[in-house]
């Protein structure tokens, strides 16, 4: 009886490692002493082009706890070194790792591409296939939690966050496109992705009509209930709407503003810009089982 019940706990054990394994879908990497350091700029080919990126790590990486992986594409014009280091808010620019690294607590690896021409035109999915090939590069170094990889980015970059949306569904567990527009393609672009949008309804670069067509999309993947009518904002305050009905893991997002082309944009009387707390608790809804 004795030998029956050991038999019995070690399947057991077997069995919860396996189904553990199968929720925490921890990289390659974890448990590795990492050769990835925090600011460097590192290298891919892709297409016999050579391509940078800059990763950066939590102030306490522990290489036994699984991270976050969060991707965050600038601007057109703009650059990785301006991601890193931040513009300021009051001239248009976003925050440093536009704000999200401030609110991680350690929880995350950020990577900030650079784009080619400075923008994200992604012929021929070339960015996609950029986006592959750094995170098997970062996922085979770096402990990550495979399950809870992240997109988001202003203008092009979040142009780019969409493309990724469409493109790799089961690769990206949710987007964050501020003041997007279809820029870098949507290749697939059938299945559910979570999804965060916000726009402005003064945007002079990217019209809003732009921004509410890729949101649609979504929500027509995600199962989501249309909402009716059109959002709008509140005066100088943004509105947020939480769409109903979503497919459960998919929701969806949207951020109504009425400003213009701004990363930073603020609610009034207020100095902080709401894209990046919106964006965090995005993002922190899901965990590895989720």
């Amino acid at each position: 009886m004795a030998r029956h019940s050991s038999i019995l706990a070690v399947a057991f054990f077997v069995f919860a490692s396996l189904i553990s394994n199968v929720f925490a879908a921890r990289s390659a990497g974890c448990g590795k002493t990492a050769t990835i350091t925090s600011g460097r700029q590192y290298t891919a080919q892709v297409n016999g082009k050579q391509r940078q990126y800059i990763v950066k790590l939590p102030d306490r990486y522990d290489s036994n706890t699984a991270h976050k992986l969060i991707f965050t594409w600038h601007q057109l014009g703009g650059s990785a070194q301006k991601i890193v280091q931040g513009e300021d808010p009051n001239r248009g620019g976003a925050l440093p790792y536009y704000g999200l690294n401030a609110l991680s607590n350690n929880t995350a690896i950020f990577v900030v591409p650079q784009g080619l021409n400075n923008g994200w035109a992604n012929s021929g999915g070339e960015d996609v296939t950029f986006f592959d090939q750094m995170v098997r590069t970062i996922e085979a170094d770096l402990c990550v939690e495979t399950s809870l990889r992240f997109s988001t980015g202003f203008s092009y970059g979040g142009a780019m966050s969409y493309a990724l949306a469409c493109a790799r569904p089961k690769e990206i567990r949710a987007v964050a496109v501020i003041s997007g527009s279809l820029l870098s393609g949507c290749s697939g672009g059938n299945d559910p992705v979570a999804y965060y949008g916000q726009h402005g309804t003064s945007d002079s670069v990217l019209n809003v009509s732009g921004g509410r067509s890729l949101r649609d999309k979504f929500v027509k993947n995600n199962g989501c209930r249309a909402v009716s009518p059109e959002p709008q904002p509140n005066g100088a305050n943004s509105v947020k709407t939480v769409y109903q009905g979503c497919k459960e893991g998919y929701p969806v997002t949207w951020v109504i503003h009425r400003g213009d082309h701004n990363p930073s944009q603020t609610d009034s009387g207020s100095s902080t810009p709401f894209a990046p707390r919106n964006t965090w608790e995005f993002f922190s809804q899901f965990s590895a089982s989720s």
